[in-house]
């Protein structure tokens, strides 16, 4: 199959042929017809968040069950599925009290997998990123890493269902769980943050300030549901956004995942206010926050993938976007073929919420 091989930090990407090994027990086969690109993509190709390398990136990915292995059952041959790369072992501690994307028991689900990686070149491992490496033609994952999805769905618009949706949405849903009437700002408003602005405006939040240094994206945050948008080049954004939201926000979500931009989420709020940090923040970087300020009962808190429960999850939030509630086909900014990775990672800094990996 063919794949987009990253060798070295901050290098190119290599088309080549990968041998992909059949499924095991457990495990599904997957023809890929959609990647998309993802800031933590981006992170580790510049360095930031260090991989074995060489691998194959890419963890947003929607395509057709190929093959499945001994003992599936979930999925069959031609079913439209998204992956997730919170893979849940459905047996552990966080697992039962619902919170799957807390899982950490990958050798549950992908044991043989951590024995002998499942892809290869001219007999040399490549190990897969996420348990994914969606920048190719197919993936080979657990039967736990993916949802199945109504036919209907474009995939390239499903292929976001597998990290910026639900990470977006959760953060609001699943983690922060604003109260209608509420204030809240958000600080980053690309593909994530978008579907942070969409969730608080869904939630019935009244006062929604979207931060962010490109126009293009407090532009679009604000026909997702933004009431007031702040360029932090102009000025001083806390003191913008206290100013908008009646002396501090309810709430903060920092999706930059910079420790300056958590400091400033966690100054625009009020007394008693949450700071939700959604953004990856690099690997050796603290946030730390004044600790004085803890005594006004505000609280920072992070959360993975949207705290999601990708399975209930997903299919609710296709039910609001098939009504027409939330907004997912316009996240889609531009569609690249598998040799223009580089440009569509560039692009994310840019006025581009998303780019996505078109597969024949």
């Amino acid at each position: 199959m063919r794949a987009a091989l990253l060798r070295e930090y901050n290098g190119p990407f290599d088309l080549v042929e990968l041998d992909i090994d059949d499924p095991r027990p457990g495990e599904v086969r997957v023809d890929v017809r959609a990647s998309g690109l993802c800031h933590t993509d981006q992170g580790v190709w510049r360095g930031e968040i260090p991989m074995p390398l060489p691998t194959v990136l890419g963890h947003e990915v929607a395509g057709v069950v190929e093959s499945v292995g001994d003992g599936v059952t979930y999925v069959a041959p031609g079913d439209h599925v998204v992956g997730c790369l919170s893979t849940f072992c459905g047996c552990c501690e966080h697992c039962l009290t619902g919170h799957p994307s807390r899982c950490q028991d990958l050798d549950a689900v992908r044991r043989p997998a951590r024995a002998r990686a499942r892809l290869s070149l001219d007999g040399g491992e490549i190990p897969q990123f996420a348990e994914l490496s969606g920048f190719a033609e197919q993936v080979l994952v657990h039967e736990r890493a993916l949802v199945k999805i109504d036919p209907s769905v474009p995939f390239t618009t499903a292929a976001l269902l597998g990290c910026g949706i639900p990470t977006g949405l959760g953060a609001v849903f699943n983690t922060a769980r604003p109260e209608p009437g509420s204030t809240a700002v958000v600080i980053g408003c690309g593909g994530v943050g978008l579907n942070v602005v969409q969730a608080l405006r869904v939630a019935g939040v009244a006062r929604i300030v979207a931060v962010d240094l490109v126009a293009g994206k407090r532009e679009m945050a604000m026909t997702f549901g933004a009431t007031a948008a702040v360029d932090p080049a102009g000025g001083d954004p806390v003191a913008a956004v206290q100013e908008l939201t009646g002396g501090g926000a309810h709430h903060a979500f920092e999706v930059v995942g910079r420790p300056e931009t958590v400091r400033q989420a966690f100054a625009m709020l009020r007394v008693g206010g949450t700071c939700t940090v959604v953004g990856a923040i690099p690997l050796g970087m603290d946030a730390a926050v004044p600790g004085f300020e803890l005594l006004f009962e505000k609280t920072l808190q992070g959360t993975r993938m949207g705290s999601n429960r990708f399975r209930v999850d997903i299919p609710r939030y296709l039910d609001l976007y098939q009504q027409g509630r939330l907004r997912f086909d316009e996240l889609v900014s531009r569609r690249i073929k598998l040799d223009d990775i580089e440009r569509g990672l560039a692009d994310l800094g840019g006025d581009a919420a998303r780019s996505v990996i078109e597969f024949p």
